[in-house]
């Protein structure tokens, strides 16, 4: 197993994806993945059950509640948090292994979970995607038809809560027109693979063949 830490450099380019409910994340992501099949999306932990639809180390790891207390106890998480009673939690080794192999990983979590993964991966890529405004955000979770007024108004409160700390991410990606939107968050992934660190760690053998004397 490769073991990464904050010091090291991986060949590959780890980026945090943040929003608020609604911004737009989700279906931004999937069309990013869409275009660039490489990429590849973390899988993480969870106690909760599996819904109709959902694949066991596709969507989820999903796991009793003792083995994410067992990883959890062996400081197996980068990053974990109880939401709604439901635990959740990324681990080490699915990002450790395919950073170290090259892949360019994205990781889908909040704010105060993009905190945590600072703290193990400081060369981490953080993009937070926001809304235009507080209106549209509403008008796209009311266009959902699925949440009662009450569970709108606490989605949005926790969407401001969240918003709230977009500066503490390296970019920010205004989700107002989607085809723009999307070009950004290209752009960003790409510029992540290009950075130096990585591209080190790539082509070593290259650059030693370019900065050899005969």
């Amino acid at each position: 197993m490769i073991s990464l830490n904050s010091n090291q450099a991986s060949a590959g380019s780890l980026i945090v994806v943040s929003a608020p409910s609604g911004a737009g994340k989700s279906s931004l992501l999937k069309s990013l993945l869409q275009q660039q099949p490489e990429l590849q999306v973390s899988v993480s932990h969870t106690t909760r059950d599996m819904r109709p639809g959902e694949v066991d180390g596709e969507h989820y790891h999903f796991v009793s509640y003792d083995k994410f207390k067992q990883i959890q106890s062996e400081n197996g998480f980068v990053e974990h948090a109880e939401v709604f009673g439901n635990f959740y939690g990324t681990a080490k080794s699915s990002l450790e292994e395919p950073l170290g192999r090259g892949k360019d990983l994205i990781l889908e979590i909040d704010w105060q979970g993009a905190r945590q993964v600072r703290s193990h991966f400081a060369d981490a890529v953080t993009i937070f995607i926001a809304p235009p405004s507080i209106e549209s955000l509403r008008e796209r979770l009311q266009s959902r038809g699925q949440d009662s007024v009450e569970v709108i108004e606490g989605r949005m409160r926790e969407a401001v809560s969240e918003m709230s700390h977009f500066n503490e991410y390296d970019y920010l990606i205004i989700n107002d027109n989607f085809d723009q939107a999307l070009r950004e968050l290209r752009n960003v992934v790409a510029s992540a693979s290009l950075r130096r660190a990585q591209q080190e760690q790539r082509h070593a053998a290259m650059i030693r063949g370019l900065l050899a004397i005969n």
